[in-house]
């Protein structure tokens, strides 16, 4: 799936991420793929899907979108 962070707490570690078509996902900083557990507000990412502990999807695997022309 691919999204847009719409939110990101770094001192708490939590965030939200929204797909193209409009689902909201939330995430917490373990879930960044490149280990940085940060990610900037409004970064274009390519994530999955996982239960999450309270019965609700959470992203995971986030890794950020090549911006267009790189």
């Amino acid at each position: 799936m691919t999204g847009t962070v719409l939110a990101f707490d770094e001192h708490v570690g939590l965030g939200q991420v929204r797909t193209d078509d409009g689902a909201g996902y939330g995430f917490h900083c373990v879930a960044i793929a490149d280990g940085s557990r940060a990610v900037e507000v409004g970064a274009a990412v390519s994530f999955g899907l996982a239960a999450g502990l309270h019965g609700r999807w959470e992203a995971v695997d986030l890794r950020p979108l090549p911006l267009n022309g790189s």
